[in-house]
């Protein structure tokens, strides 16, 4: 199983931008798909965006055009960059390795290994 470590969040303001990165262990993240979940006080966890191990990305509409995913798989590492940052973004952000086949990558069901998270607050 993967294990999965995120780091970069923090407190930045409305405009701004930060770039979480997602270190993997134990297997190297070349055999899957990755995504970004984000979960905010009093709501439910919710799907950001994904990458495919081809290098194609997924995106929820919210924040597309504003944040990118990349691969580095020789650093066995994922990143989210998110510009243009708004409050609603404050969120704990999570990274995920997509074990499941067959099941839709927006679900965070299709995950099986996740990081503990990372604090991203976005202030106005």
């Amino acid at each position: 199983q993967v294990q999965l470590i995120e780091s970069g969040g923090g407190l930045v303001q409305a405009g701004g931008s930060l770039r979480l990165s997602c270190a993997a262990s134990g297997r190297t993240i070349r055999d899957y798909p990755m995504g970004w979940f984000r979960q905010a006080p009093g709501k439910e966890r919710e799907f950001v965006g994904m990458i495919w191990t081809g290098g194609s990305s997924e995106f929820v509409d919210s924040v597309k055009g504003r944040f990118t995913i990349s691969r580095d798989n020789a650093k066995n590492t994922v990143y989210l960059q998110m510009n243009s940052l708004k409050p609603e973004d404050t969120a704990i952000y999570y990274c995920a390795a997509k074990t499941k086949s067959f099941v839709r990558y927006t679900t965070a069901f299709a995950y099986g290994s996740w990081g503990q998270g990372t604090q991203v607050t976005v202030s106005s």
